[in-house]
């Protein structure tokens, strides 16, 4: 018997973890889809986090490689970890400075049928204008103005 505890352990502490990155069931519902007018347009710039976080990983991957070129034994190892460190920041910087530009967007207030003043903030749609019936499709972050067809 107590030969088969470990094993036991092992097995629930594989299904804990398998249960554990099970992804949750897909929604889905049917998107909110809602009519108004629009009340007015404002140009604004939105931050763009596409890829977030990838310049200093690539940096530091580069600055592994490199600094496995360098030295031997102990010295390698340092070289391995000051590379690392040294082209995360490297590479961090030079996203954030070429890559994560503000992008032009749009503030649209819509005014819905119910009486409600809503505002989406989205990427420009050159074919929304002042006084325009749209659809507001979604919620929350995820809502979107869409002119009516």
């Amino acid at each position: 018997m107590l030969n088969r505890i470990p094993s036991l352990v092992i097995a629930f502490l594989a299904a804990l973890v398998a249960a554990g990155c099970a992804a949750p069931a897909p929604d889905y519902s049917e998107p909110e889809i809602r009519q108004g007018t629009i009340e007015q347009i404002t140009p604004v710039n939105i931050a763009n986090n596409h890829g977030q976080g990838l310049g200093a990983i690539l940096g530091g991957a580069a600055g592994v490689g490199l600094g496995s070129l360098i030295g031997a034994g102990t010295g390698r190892d340092v070289a391995i970890a000051a590379g690392a460190i040294l082209g995360a920041v490297g590479g961090n910087y030079a996203q954030k400075q070429y890559y994560d530009k503000p992008q032009p967007a749009q503030q649209i207030y819509v005014r819905l049928a119910s009486g409600v003043l809503v505002a989406i903030t989205q990427p420009i749609n050159p074919n929304l204008f002042q006084g325009q019936k749209v659809f507001l499709e979604g919620s929350g972050q995820d809502a979107r103005v869409v002119p009516r067809t």
